[in-house]
């Protein structure tokens, strides 16, 4: 039995089960599954034909057959987590410049941010009422009461 044939198996396994936290895909897992067994038939005594038969084939299963349902059930892909000016939509600001219906313009605080303004009905919208932020188009912030 050849110690260190299989030892390199299972190191190559783990090396590809660390590559796949940076790529989570399950492609470098499959390789992973693949390069245990090939450990795993180091081990009980195959030579380099066995060992490259059942990493190729353990490799193979796991591309068709575990890597589509870990695909499926472990790989959740997020919400989309708006961050930045796209998380000011749905937020409450406070106008802290009359918004003009003639100039369509005026300002409204966020969180300590002073915003440009536009009313979203070309509305009047005095100082000091709370507002609601519909989007934002560009650097301009659009509201509604």
């Amino acid at each position: 039995m050849d110690i260190g044939t299989w030892q390199l198996w299972i190191l190559a396994a783990v090396v590809f089960a660390m590559l796949e936290m940076f790529t989570p895909s399950f492609f470098m897992a499959c390789i992973a599954i693949g390069c245990t067994a090939g450990g795993l038939s180091a081990l009980l005594g195959g030579g380099s034909v066995a060992q490259l038969l059942f990493f190729s084939l353990a490799t193979l299963v796991a591309f068709v057959g575990v890597r589509p349902l870990a695909l499926r059930y472990l790989y959740k892909k997020s919400k989309t987590v708006r961050t930045n000016v796209d998380s000011l939509a749905g937020r409450k600001a406070r106008v802290s410049e009359r918004i003009d219906p003639a100039t369509g313009q005026g300002r409204v605080v966020v969180d300590g941010d002073d915003w440009k303004a536009v009313a979203e009905n070309n509305n009047a919208i005095e100082q000091g009422e709370q507002v609601e932020i519909v989007r934002v188009d560009s650097v301009v912030l659009i509201v509604k009461r």
